[in-house]
């Protein structure tokens, strides 16, 4: 991310909307408003239904600030200040039961907007992102007046980036995360028509959102937008007939479901073979190295399973990130979050052989996972092994990436599995007899020791995993 001499850092994901942009300033975060998008924040920051969802947190903190606060740049004619969300996400990093209480959100703010006058000309998954298990608004610059006569502007992105992918999941049990991270635009009605064919052109959502939303496109391929808005207008489209078609749509989204399908990582805790010594002895090396020294500010929980330790983070942290590959453990995760209030644990779906590129415009738009990291705690218990030996990871790249999602003076919690505990033969009977022969505890702690100082060890009472507390840098 390019910084300019005065200090001001433009977000990469905010330039597609001339009319607003988004600045990190140290660590606040600012948007620019030119003098149309001025006038329209004057008049949403005036109207109850705004500052009841700002009072109720389902938009992120937003006030008015100096123009000044943005050196340098004197073509903003409002400048204002937003909350910093904890952590940024993907939509492809999110379970289908985030996703679709992110779609929830997203329309009971658009059918709050639309009585009171606005409505927002965006409809991206990207416009919401997550305090915890709570899902929040975050693109204030997307609310515009309404004008009669006018569709919803974002209608299409919100089925691109949520109606498509909750409808894969929901009616063909397929898991939306690949299709959502291959375009940051979102799914094309046309490369989902052909899924939904015989009797499945009649599931809910699929006749009016998939079919016939594509086949209206394809008509109206070579008019302009002036020209389909002009047509609506003539045939009767008004605000009542609006706000009735979003209530149609949350009540669609709310009938689609997947309930999490039984998986072997869901009962993880159960079958990893660990014994209630070594189980107990784990969890009081994670708490000690998570109450000794500063507060985290952020702990990444790699390979987090059903939560158990990113929970146990979440005592000593300011929040913790649940990186899981499994998206129906990640679910079930979320549920349980969601359900208990959990606003300090943000559960994702993510593979950690091949986490989260940048994407989007010059690959910078969306960052990477390792960009948005820099975390002050890394716990990666029982993962080393599965990446080494299940996914031919080399040790040294191993090390090497946890450090690198580290803050300068990190603390990584690491567990070591020995090549003769069970669970990593297990795995290395899949794989050529010699094909990792350096995979060694005392191969583990050089590499280690390259790039931390080893402030403590300790082996669990099985005698076959070894657990380390190792500060970046040090």
């Amino acid at each position: 991310m390019a910084i300019s001499p005065a200090g001001v850092r433009p977000e990469p994901g905010s330039f597609r909307d001339p009319a607003n942009r988004v600045f990190h300033v140290g660590d606040d975060v600012l948007r620019g408003l030119d003098a149309q998008a001025a006038e329209h924040w004057r008049a949403l920051a005036g109207t109850e239904f705004f500052t009841s969802l700002l009072a109720a947190g389902k938009v992120c903190g937003t006030e008015s600030v100096e123009p000044a606060r943005v050196p340098g740049d004197t073509r903003w004619a409002t400048v204002l200040r937003h909350e910093r969300i904890p952590f940024v996400s993907h939509p492809y990093e999110w379970s289908f039961g985030m996703l679709r209480d992110a779609a929830l959100l997203h329309l009971e703010i658009l059918r709050a907007a639309l009585p009171a006058g606005f409505t927002t000309k965006d409809g991206s998954a990207y416009n919401l992102q997550w305090r915890g298990s709570e899902p929040v608004f975050i693109d204030v610059g997307s609310f515009e007046p309404v004008r009669d006569g006018e569709p919803w502007a974002g209608y299409r992105q919100f089925c691109q980036t949520m109606l498509y992918p909750l409808l894969l999941t929901a009616h063909l049990g397929v898991d939306f995360q690949p299709w959502l991270r291959a375009r940051v635009d979102g799914i094309e009605a046309d490369a989902v028509r052909p899924l939904f064919r015989g009797f499945r052109r009649l599931l809910p959502g699929v006749p009016a959102h998939l079919h016939l939303h594509a086949a209206m496109q394809n008509r109206h391929a070579e008019a302009t937008t002036t020209d389909v808005r002009a047509q609506l207008r003539a045939a009767g489209y008004s605000r009542e007939l609006a706000l009735a078609t979003v209530r149609g749509i949350e009540k669609l989204v709310r009938r689609l479901d997947r309930p999490p399908a039984a998986s072997h990582w869901a009962d993880y805790q159960r079958t990893c073979g660990y014994s209630e010594q070594d189980r107990a002895g784990k969890e009081q090396f994670v708490t000690v190295a998570l109450a000794d020294g500063h507060r985290p500010r952020l702990v990444l929980d790699l390979g987090a399973n059903d939560g158990r330790y990113a929970r146990l983070a979440a005592r000593y942290a300011d929040q913790v990130v649940a990186v899981e590959q499994d998206p129906a453990v990640v679910d079930t995760l979320y549920r349980a979050l969601r359900a208990e209030g959990e606003r300090r644990i943000l559960p994702l779906v993510m593979d950690l052989a091949d986490p989260s590129p940048g994407g989007g415009w010059r690959g910078v738009e969306r960052a990477s996972f390792a960009d948005r990291a820099g975390a002050d705690v890394v716990l990666a218990l029982a993962v080393v092994h599965h990446l080494a030996i299940g996914r031919n990871v080399p040790l040294p790249e191993v090390v090497a990436w946890l450090a690198d999602l580290c803050a300068p003076g990190a603390r990584i919690v690491v567990e070591f599995v020995h090549p003769e505990d069970p669970m990593a033969r297990r795995l290395l009977a899949n794989k050529p007899e010699g094909l990792f022969p350096d995979y060694r505890r005392a191969e583990f702690e050089r590499l280690l020791a390259q790039r931390c100082h080893i402030a403590r060890r300790e082996e669990l009472p099985s005698g076959t995993r070894t657990l380390y507390t190792a500060v970046v840098g040090g």
